[in-house]
């Protein structure tokens, strides 16, 4: 394809810059424990200090894949698929999401929400960042808010983003991975004191799967 096709097609949602596809057990959240295939998108730029997949950020370093590709590869493994990044709300999500829909999967984001929400979504989980918060419509639908807990700062942080998302949403702290050992026991004196939250944990990483 001409680099003009391309752009078009990546615009388009038709091709994605997929940094990497596997299937794993989901480590985080409200799924945790689940099979689950994993997308990983290509480009962000929130910018995350503590961000544990930094070669995610430059999508040019993950070349253009045809969507319709990536779908085939999720229905040969999994009824769930989760689409992550990076930011995978940086490009239009509304075709992969419809593929995946049509093959009869489920179909779960995990997004900072710093760009409008596109795409079809049977779980929207949410974990917004200081640096370029959430749209609107990101807390509107989130089925699930998880608020990464670095420093105790991040707890005023975790009250202000819990006042903006809707009613519904399901709340979780979850420690910075290079600051759990510090952070975790902070988590559960408060969670403990307002159990609203819950604990969310990088159970993948304990357990040494990807």
């Amino acid at each position: 394809m001409l680099q003009k096709e391309i752009q078009l097609a990546v615009d388009k949602g038709e091709m994605l810059p997929l940094m990497e596809e596997f299937y794993t057990i989901q480590g985080e959240g409200y799924h945790t424990g689940r099979a689950a295939y994993f997308i990983r998108i290509g480009g962000c730029d929130v910018g995350c200090h503590w961000c544990d997949v930094k070669e995610s950020w430059n999508a040019d370093l993950h070349p253009p894949t045809a969507t319709d590709v990536i779908v085939a590869n999720a229905k040969k493994y999994a009824e769930t698929v989760v689409i992550t990044g990076g930011e995978p709300l940086t490009w239009d999500m509304t075709y992969i999401t419809t593929q995946l829909k049509v093959s009869g999967l489920q179909v779960h984001i995990e997004t900072s929400g710093a760009y409008p929400v596109s795409g079809t979504w049977d779980w929207f989980c949410l974990s917004p960042k200081k640096m370029k918060l959430p749209v609107q419509s990101a807390y509107d639908i989130a089925n699930e808010l998880k608020v990464i807990i670095y420093n105790k700062h991040d707890f005023q942080f975790a009250e202000e983003q819990a006042a903006k998302v809707n009613k519904n949403a399901i709340l979780f702290l979850q420690p910075e991975w290079s600051k759990k050992e510090e952070m975790t026991p902070l988590i559960i004196d408060y969670v403990m004191n307002h159990p609203k939250w819950r604990i969310s944990l990088q159970t993948h990483k304990y357990l040494n799967i990807p």
